[in-house]
C-alpha cells in the first residue's frame, strides 16, 4: 500500500470543502473523507499484520523513498512500524469522531472543517515520516490549524489562550529545531533509519537531546512547560479539544520516544531527570485537577496527569514500560476524546460547564450521562477499560528497574489513581446525578450523530480493555526493535 493516500486524501478532502456550498455539502465531504481515512487504516491494519504474519520482520513496511532537496540529503521517507500504526488508526478514529460531534457546526463552516482536515493530514505526515526533517515539516502543519480553531471558533478568553499555546507550541518547535539541526550536522543525513545504523557520537547525544525532547515534550505537556494545555482544551471547541488531547499531544509523546530510541546514552543519562518531570506531572495535575470547577479544565488538567505516564513509561527505558507507553498514548488519546465530547454535549444543551449549576442529567440525557462514566471510568483506571491496561503496563515496567528512587517514583505515580478517583467520581455525581433544575428538565438526549461519535470511541477503549493482546501484537514487535539500543546502551553502562 501506498502510504502517501493518508496524506493525499484528507488534502484532496480539504480541497474540495473549500468548493462546497451549503453546510450540508460540507459536513457531507467531511465525513466521507474521514471515513475513508479510517478505511485506508483500517486496511493498512490488515495488510501489516498479514507482512508480519508472512514473516516479513523489516523494521518498517511499506516504505517510499523519494529525493526532495538533494544538496541537504532531504527525503520524502515514509514507511510504519506497529507503533507508528497505533497512532494512524488513533487519529483516524478521532478525526470520524471529531466530524460527527462537529456536525451543526454553522459559523464560518467551510473554514472549520478545511482546519479539522488540514490538521489530520499534518498528523498522518508526521507518523509516516521516517526522515527527520519531513518529519518536522508536517509537525509544523499540525499546529497552524490549532491556533485559528482556537481563537475563531473558541469560547472565554480565546484569543488568549490562542495566542499561549501558539507561542508555547512554537518554542516546543524551535527546541525540536535545534535537536534535529544537530542530529543532522553531526550524521549529514536527515534518514532516521540511516541514523540508527550509523549511530550518534555520546558528545553530540548528550549536548541535543535536551533541545529534542524537551521540544517534543512541550507538545505532550511535559511538566514545567504544561501551561498552554488547561487554556488552551478550556478554550477550543468541541472537536477541536479532541483533537487538541486525542491526537495532537500524541505528536510529542510519539516524538520524544523516537528520539530516546535515537540517542540512547542520552536518554539513558537524563533518565532521572525524565522520570522525575514524569512524577511530578502526574501528581500535580491530579491534584490540580481536584480544584477544578470546570469539566474542561477537569479534563484538561486530568490530561497533564495522564501524558505524565506516557513520559514515564519512556523515561524507565525498559519493554514493558514503554510497551505501555504507546498503549497509553492510544487510550489517552481515545479516553479524553470521549470525555471532551461528552462535555461538549453537556454543554450545548445546559449552555454552562460548571460543576455547580449541573445535576441530575442522567434522568433527561440518559445517553449523554452513560458516556460521561464511561469516560470517568476509564480515565480513573478501572479494570475492564483501556486506562487500566495501559497504566498497569507503564506501572509493572517501571517496577522492573531495580533503583529504589525509580521505584519510589512508581509508588507516588501509582498513588495518584486515588486522588484520580476522588475528582472523577465527585465530578460525575455532582454532573449527573441528584435532582435536576427546572431549566434543565426538558433538554434533548444525543442525536444520531453524537451516538455514533460516541459509539466509536468507546468501541475503541473496550477493545483494548478487554482484549488488550490485540494491541500488544500489533506494536509489541516494533517496541523490542525500538528498544535495542537502548538497552544495548544502559547494559554498557
Amino acid at each position: 500500500m501506498n502510504l502517501s493516500l493518508l496524506i493525499l486524501v484528507p488534502l484532496i478532502t480539504a480541497l474540495v470543502i473549500l468548493f462546497a456550498k451549503g453546510l450540508k455539502q460540507i459536513r457531507v465531504i467531511g465525513l466521507v473523507g474521514a471515513v475513508t481515512q479510517l478505511s485506508l487504516a483500517t486496511w493498512l491494519l490488515k495488510l501489516y499484520m498479514g507482512e508480519r504474519a508472512s514473516g516479513n520482520n523489516d523494521t518498517h513496511l511499506f516504505e517510499s523513498n523519494y529525493t526532495w532537496f538533494t544538496t541537504l540529503h532531504i527525503n520524502y521517507h515514509i514507511g510504519i512500524d506497529g507503533i507508528s500504526l497505533a497512532m494512524i488508526l488513533l487519529t483516524a478514529v478521532i478525526v470520524v469522531a471529531g466530524i460527527l460531534v462537529s456536525w451543526t457546526m454553522d459559523k464560518l463552516s467551510k473554514e472549520y472543517f478545511f482546519l479539522l482536515v488540514l490538521l489530520s493530514m499534518g498528523a498522518y505526515g508526521f507518523f509516516i515520516s521516517l526522515d527527520l526533517f519531513t518529519l518536522f515539516f508536517f509537525l509544523e502543519v499540525a499546529v497552524i490549524p490549532k491556533f485559528l480553531l482556537i481563537g475563531i471558533w473558541g469560547s472565554g478568553n480565546k484569543t488568549n489562550s490562542a495566542m499561549k499555546l501558539a507561542l508555547m507550541l512554537m518554542a516546543g518547535s524551535a527546541l525540536v529545531f535545534v535537536g534535529l539541526m544537530g542530529i543532522y550536522y553531526s550524521t549529514n543525513t536527515f534518514d532516521l533509519v540511516q541514523i540508527t545504523h550509523m549511530g550518534i557520537s555520546v558528545g553530540v547525544q548528550k549536548f541535543f537531546f535536551p533541545f529534542a525532547f524537551v521540544g517534543f515534550g512541550i507538545f505532550a505537556a511535559l511538566f514545567p512547560f504544561h501551561t498552554w494545555v488547561p487554556d488552551g482544551h478550556a478554550s477550543a471547541p468541541t472537536a477541536a479539544s479532541m483533537f487538541l488531547a486525542g491526537i495532537s499531544m500524541k505528536l510529542g509523546g510519539y516524538g520524544c520516544l523516537r528520539i530516546a530510541a535515537l540517542m540512547p546514552e542520552a536518554a539513558n543519562s537524563y533518565g532521572w531527570i525524565i522520570i522525575t518531570l514524569a512524577t511530578i506531572a502526574i501528581i500535580y495535575g491530579a491534584f490540580a485537577t481536584m480544584m477544578q470547577t470546570d469539566l474542561k479544565y477537569i479534563n484538561a488538567y486530568s490530561s497533564i496527569s495522564h501524558c505524565g505516564f506516557v513520559i514515564l513509561g519512556i523515561g524507565m527505558m525498559n519493554k514493558t514500560a514503554v510497551n505501555g507507553a504507546v498503549i497509553q498514548m492510544v487510550s489517552h488519546g481515545l479516553m479524553t476524546a470521549l470525555f471532551f465530547a461528552a462535555i461538549g454535549m453537556i454543554y450545548s444543551r445546559t449552555h454552562t460547564r460548571l460543576v455547580a449549576q449541573l445535576g441530575g442529567l442522567l434522568k433527561v440525557m440518559p445517553f449523554i450521562s452513560t458516556v460521561f462514566v464511561i469516560a470517568g471510568l476509564c480515565s480513573l483506571g478501572l479494570p475492564g477499560f483501556s486506562g487500566f491496561v495501559a497504566e498497569m503496563t507503564v506501572f509493572m515496567g517501571s517496577w522492573q528497574n531495580p533503583s529504589g528512587a525509580y521505584r519510589l517514583a512508581t509508588i507516588l505515580s501509582g498513588a495518584s489513581i486515588v486522588v484520580t478517583a476522588v475528582y472523577i467520581l465527585r465530578a460525575t455525581g455532582k454532573t449527573i446525578m441528584g435532582p435536576i433544575s427546572n431549566e434543565h428538565a426538558l433538554l434533548a438526549d444525543a442525536t444520531w450523530n453524537e451516538k455514533l461519535a460516541a459509539g466509536l470511541l468507546i468501541t475503541g477503549i473496550l477493545i483494548i480493555g478487554l482484549a488488550p493482546f490485540l494491541i500488544n501484537q500489533l506494536i509489541m514487535p516494533s517496541t523490542n526493535i525500538l528498544m535495542s539500543p537502548i538497552t544495548k546502551a544502559i547494559t554498557l553502562k
